[in-house]
């Protein structure tokens, strides 16, 4: 079996690749209409990954204080979804990345493992790529929606593998 070269993910300050995609809750979003309210995070996940499901909760913080909108974007179908973002608590939005569809959106961005985030500014560019769990970078992340993101009691680790 011949593999397959696979592409870098987008770099920071390139353009984010321009998509459209059903929302779990009806109706579809493209990139640009995500992003004419100010910056957005991407968060491509697929629900039977570890190490989304150690992600999630800390999303579900960021986006509880309000400061940085967050889009999941699912690899799974919308039964599947739902029932994941019940389980996990995840009240933000999340869009459908069906594999019916040929995973549009995460083959625009080069998507090899999840998590894999991508902070979106509202100019179009890419502010943050991170792949896997980064504990630096999911700080950073609470920075910029002005908050301390982890708590004492929280025992992560400081990088996990997408």
């Amino acid at each position: 079996m011949a593999s397959r070269k696979q592409s870098p993910l987008p770099a920071t300050g390139t353009l984010a690749p321009g998509f459209r995609l059903a929302a779990l809750d009806g109706g579809e979003f493209t990139l640009s209409e995500l992003m004419a309210r100010g910056p957005v995070l991407l968060a491509f996940f697929k629900i039977s990954c570890p190490v989304c499901q150690l992600t999630m909760p800390y999303l579900e913080r960021l986006h509880q204080q309000g400061g940085l909108r967050i889009y999941g974007i699912s690899q799974n179908d919308a039964e599947d979804t739902r029932e994941f973002n019940r389980h996990f608590g995840v009240t933000f939005p999340t869009l459908l990345d069906s594999e019916d569809a040929g995973f549009p959106a995460s083959n625009a961005y080069s998507i090899s493992s999840v998590p894999t985030m991508f902070l979106v500014s509202p100019d179009g560019t890419l502010e943050r790529v991170i792949e896997g769990w980064n504990r630096i970078d999911m700080a950073a992340l609470g920075d910029r929606a002005g908050m301390i993101l982890f708590h004492a009691q929280d025992n992560v680790p400081a990088w996990k593998a997408g």
